[in-house]
């Protein structure tokens, strides 16, 4: 179902893959301190700044906060990496540096690291959707959905929505909660990231005043949080991607088909920690984000595959918000008056409720 120039060609298997990618995966105790500092310190002084500028401008502040906001997404990606356990080669430095860097980006490392781990398990399967992913429907599913279903579903998909209250929501509310059939180890997390946030913020409150402490976290977050999401979605989210039912599901295929080669510049390519070699990432979560653009660069066979979007195509993903399964590809809303005649069948409830 991936209509493409790599429609004939025929994937690759993991054991054929693996021999490319081990050599990647090491990390790097230097490189890994030297990413640590070339983010956190910048952020950090970016903050004092901020704080600083309150005395002479908002807007001062505002624009000071672009440059933030980068830096936080990078150290989410940091963080992101601690939980792959790639980024050191210590389990015990991973968990503690990235626990740490949750407290920045407010997500507590254990739950969300067990949720990306399903993530990586199951994405593109048509019938293990719901954890850790962008909640997306086929054709067929969204016409036998009631017409609240159906409004509740474009109000996810709206742009607005979706990208500026998506990240306060996010990482301001649904962050704070642990989820339910996750174990005490998850839970646990939540309830410490949000103890020690707490005190973070009573702190700031008393160093700085509460008015200045939110009039810069909230917005910052929602910043480095729309970008993030941003990401997220490009890279999971375009025309000719894969989906495919668990019976005929391929690890490879999800990687290689279903995750996206986002070429950016290399400025914003530095400040997203390379996650958008996308592609090689899902393939193996070992590599650490500094290994990746190495690891694409000196394997010919994995610059075959991979979509590869750029800033530019990348704004047409926004109008991408169902799967037809008939023709392969994400369609929009608007494409859809050409399956009102498509008889009806009853679907079988799955996914979003497991």
């Amino acid at each position: 179902m991936y209509s493409s120039k790599q429609t004939s060609e025929v994937l690759p298997e993991m054991k054929e893959l693996q021999p490319l990618l081990t050599p990647f995966q090491d990390s790097s105790l230097k490189q890994s301190i030297w990413q640590l500092s070339t983010s956190l310190l910048p952020y950090f002084l970016l903050w004092y700044l901020m704080v600083r500028s309150l005395a002479i401008s908002y807007w001062l502040t505002l624009a000071l906060m672009l440059p933030a906001a980068g830096f936080l997404a990078r150290i989410f990606i940091i963080f992101h990496d601690c939980g792959h356990n790639s980024f050191f080669a210590s389990t015990r430095a991973n968990k503690i540096v990235g626990s740490l860097l949750g407290l920045l980006v407010f997500t507590p490392g254990e739950q969300w690291w067990h949720a990306h781990a399903i993530h990586h398990a199951t994405a593109s399967n048509l019938d293990k959707r719901g954890v850790g992913d962008v909640k997306t429907l086929t054709v067929q599913e969204y016409l036998n959905s009631s017409h609240i279903d159906r409004l509740k579903y474009r109000l996810f998909r709206f742009p607005a929505i979706m990208f500026f209250l998506g990240p306060f929501y996010m990482f301001f509310i649904m962050q704070r909660f642990p989820i339910p059939r996750f174990g005490k180890k998850e839970t646990d997390s939540v309830i410490y990231t949000n103890l020690a946030l707490a005190a973070i913020a009573i702190g700031m409150c008393f160093l700085i005043g509460w008015k200045a402490y939110l009039i810069i976290q909230i917005p910052l977050m929602t910043i480095a949080g729309a970008f993030g999401i941003w990401l997220f979605y490009v890279q999971h989210q375009f025309e000719y991607m894969y989906w495919d039912h668990n019976d005929q599901w391929s690890y490879v295929a999800s990687a290689l088909k279903g995750a996206s080669y986002y070429q950016l510049p290399k400025i914003l390519q530095w400040f997203s920690g390379n996650i958008g070699f996308h592609h090689i990432h899902h393939l193996s979560p070992r590599i650490p984000n500094y290994n990746l653009d190495r690891c694409y660069t000196k394997t010919p066979l994995l610059q075959k595959w991979g979509r590869k979007i750029t800033i530019w195509s990348s704004f047409s993903c926004v109008k991408f918000s169902l799967w037809d399964e008939v023709h392969g590809k994400m369609i929009g809303f608007r494409d859809l008056k050409a399956y009102q005649t498509i008889p009806i069948r009853a679907t079988t409830k799955r996914s979003f409720n497991k």
